[in-house]
């Protein structure tokens, strides 16, 4: 689906495929975007799950035991969580351990390093199976210029964390392509690394060099390329405005889409604070966006209606677009609304 820049190529891990995925003790699905997002997008690399005692989350695959998954072809377990601060939870360590002795790699993109654990280190070394950290920035980023470049991007921003700005962003580069339009995808984070084959994962760059990150993913390009850029966390979000503004400023968008889910009232992991209004991110996304691009524009709405009908979705989008005044749709769902946020989008 997507070509990477020649810097981004040199950072392309090779992962041991298919895989069997983890979920851990996981109780919330925002928790286990990871998983979600492999089961959703590469599908076919996938051969079913593993839950420790006391989750409630799953992805609707096979639950597997390790030998299950072994025999059923899969190659290595991967971490599907993505927790807050990116821990590895005690007592996942035993499961893990156990998937090593059945013959699984272990791929994580978990802030926390699997090499960092000593059992899992030791245990690794004495079977010869692999332990793949996807958190690993390359070496040498620049630190950013704010320099305008050749080519065009679009950047998938949010109200919030965990509610489709990396589905958005697939969905959009797919649409682009079936048009016959010269566009990639662009990984920020590890699930989308994990499912593009490589990125740069934005949350693990040291700060003062993470707009140069962004600049580095989205280089010169021609003038009809357009790249388009897996967003990450939010600008209004207590703990992750960081990397938002600094993707922000580094992709230097032409188009902004704005990611919303219809009934999230409260910031996920944060409840006592309330998500902000589309209008209000909308806003401040194109005041601090226009800092590197004063083009900058919003070309929509991406409306995570997941947890209505199809009916219900139709309705709710329908309504949205008549309030802002501007193309709403869930991309996931397609149909002649996604069509018109494309068009606009392309405008």
């Amino acid at each position: 689906m997507t070509s990477l820049p020649a810097k981004a190529r040199d950072e392309v891990l090779v992962l041991p495929q298919p895989y069997l995925l983890f979920l851990g003790d996981t109780t919330e699905a925002g928790y286990a975007k990871t998983a979600f997002g492999l089961r959703d997008w590469a599908r076919d690399k996938c051969v079913g799950e593993f839950a420790c005692a006391g989750a409630t989350v799953t992805t609707g695959l096979p639950r597997l035991t390790f030998s299950e998954a072994r025999a059923k072809g899969a190659r290595s377990l991967v971490i599907g969580v993505a927790n807050s601060g990116g821990t590895i939870a005690d007592n996942w360590i035993d499961p893990l351990v156990e998937a090593l002795e059945a013959g699984l790699d272990i791929v994580s993109g978990m802030h926390a390093r699997l090499t960092d654990v000593p059992i899992l280190r030791a245990t690794a070394e004495r079977l010869h199976r692999r332990l793949i950290d996807v958190r690993r920035p390359p070496q040498k980023i620049p630190v950013g210029t704010g320099r305008k470049r050749a080519g065009k991007r679009l950047l998938t921003v949010g109200t919030d964390c965990a509610l489709g700005k990396k589905y958005t962003a697939l969905a959009i580069a797919q649409g682009f392509q079936a048009r016959g339009i010269d566009s990639d995808f662009r990984a920020t984070g590890q699930t989308g690394i994990m499912i593009a084959g490589g990125g740069i994962p934005m949350d693990a760059v040291i700060a003062d060099f993470a707009a140069g990150a962004a600049e580095s993913l989205s280089p010169d390009a021609a003038a009809g390329h357009w790249d388009i850029i897996e967003g990450q966390g939010s600008l209004l979000h207590p703990a992750y405005a960081g990397v938002s503004l600094a993707l922000l400023h580094g992709s230097q968008p032409d188009v902004i889409v704005m990611c919303g889910e219809v009934g999230r009232k409260t910031m996920l992991g944060h409840p006592e604070f309330a998500v902000p209004s589309i209008e209000e991110t909308i806003d401040i996304n194109l005041r601090l966006g226009s800092r590197t691009n004063p083009a900058i524009r919003c070309g929509g709405i991406s409306l995570n209606t997941s947890s209505f009908s199809a009916d219900e979705a139709e309705r709710v989008i329908a309504a949205e677009s008549e309030r802002l005044g501007m193309p709403v749709a869930d991309p996931i769902r397609g149909g002649a609304a996604f069509e018109r946020l494309l068009e606009s989008c392309l405008a």
